[in-house]
């Protein structure tokens, strides 16, 4: 049996628990790889084909998977079924709490968004006691007018989560604190709903299903308000000590420059987040996101306009990124939210200046850095992702 992302079974494991695990394995590669036949589940798996027959045959009687005749065939014979998963056999909630929006979409077993809904935050909304009872109440309506039943929940926010409970500890730009999040929320639902910082869940799903797919080590690195970051290591999450990880933003790059909220001076968020690529575009701090998004795509038919008007901003941005990049070593670096918007022969040079100026980008002979696939979705779907976890072990 081939070593896989759940870990193998002892060599003295129980029957039972050898299926087990081999279930789990196989309805993971449906849920992130997608539909495929029973042959190549054999060959990616490691597995006989009697025990994949099983194993597929088991979970299409609980109604699981489906095997399907694929629309497009080629050659002579009789086609191979395909194995699909799916989407109502599980339904999870996904929850991305954003400073000045929330988002939620029902995501079924495969990935499949069956249903979504957002809401903008404004003032007293912003509160944690307003956003559970929103969150609650448009889930529940949601759920009902879909026809499903959540199983599980995922929730991305921007801040310092615990991952054991769920605890916020500090999400400053919400003017959260000590916010037990995952116990309200697990208990209002009466399921499992687990808390991650935004931008793990980012890189999570970027893993999973966007532009980091290929890599063992990446970096996602996302600019909303604030900057965070999340890290890939060798297949996994880079998780830290009690889930307190990836807080890229709070990086000192200038001391010279702006008091930070967290206490510190010059913080790489202060020179690359919202506020001060607004400064950059000569925009007032707190636009709305659609008219930063308008001046970038207007500055993007000129590369040299695009050097004079956001040199600055480039260069802490490449600051920031050769400090990631010779820290943790990634083969990419993906940029989301905001930074998806930056005009092209930005990231450019960027990218250039990265692999010019790092050293362990020139030892390893390069570092690509690439935008999001996934745009504005990349931390709800990790979201999805977050609470499916656990999900597929039971299914």
């Amino acid at each position: 049996m081939t070593s896989t992302p759940t870990g193998t079974p002892s060599l003295g494991a129980r029957p039972d628990e050898v299926r087990r695990h081999n279930r789990t394995v196989l309805l993971r590669r449906l849920h992130v790889g997608g539909p495929t036949t029973r042959a190549s589940l054999a060959a990616e798996l490691g597995l006989n084909r009697s025990t994949i027959k099983a194993l597929v045959d088991g979970l299409a009687e609980t109604g699981v998977v489906e095997e399907k005749v694929p629309r497009q065939r080629s050659g002579a014979g009789r086609p191979s079924l395909l194995v699909l998963p799916q989407p109502h056999a599980a339904v999870v909630l996904a929850v991305d709490v954003r400073v000045d929006q929330v988002s939620i979409a029902l995501v079924g077993l495969g990935g499949a968004i069956l249903g979504r809904n957002s809401w903008n935050l404004r003032g007293h909304t912003r509160g944690p006691e307003e956003v559970i009872t929103h969150v609650v109440d448009s889930a529940i309506v949601l759920a009902a007018d879909i026809g499903v039943t959540m199983v599980a929940g995922g929730v991305s926010v921007p801040g310092v989560v615990r991952r054991s409970d769920g605890l916020v500890h500090e999400a400053p730009n919400l003017h959260w604190t000590g916010v037990p999040l995952g116990e309200r929320l697990s208990t209002v639902f009466g399921m499992p709903v687990v808390i991650g910082n935004d931008a793990e869940l980012g890189a999570l799903a970027e893993h999973l299903r966007g532009a980091a797919r290929e890599a063992s080590d990446a970096v996602y690195v996302s600019a909303d308000v604030g900057v965070g970051g999340g890290v890939i290591s060798d297949g996994s999450a880079l998780r830290g000590t009690a889930g307190y990880v990836g807080e890229l933003g709070h990086m000192a790059v200038n001391p010279a420059g702006r008091q930070c909220y967290c206490g510190s001076t010059g913080c790489w968020e202060t020179e690359v987040g919202e506020p001060a690529l607004c400064r950059a575009l000569g925009l007032r701090e707190g636009s709305p996101r659609g008219a930063v998004v308008a001046e970038l795509r207007a500055l993007a038919s000129s590369s040299a306009l695009v050097r004079e008007r956001l040199g600055e901003f480039g260069e802490w941005l490449t600051v920031g990124l050769v400090n990631v990049v010779n820290v943790l070593g990634p083969e990419l670096v993906v940029l989301g939210d905001l930074f998806t918007a930056l005009p092209a022969s930005l990231i450019a040079d960027v990218g250039g200046e990265v692999r010019k100026r790092s050293l362990v980008s020139r030892a390893v002979g390069g570092i690509r850095i690439v935008v999001s696939t996934l745009g504005p979705d990349s931390t709800l779907l990790g979201a999805a992702e977050l609470a499916f976890e656990p999900v597929l072990d039971g299914v």
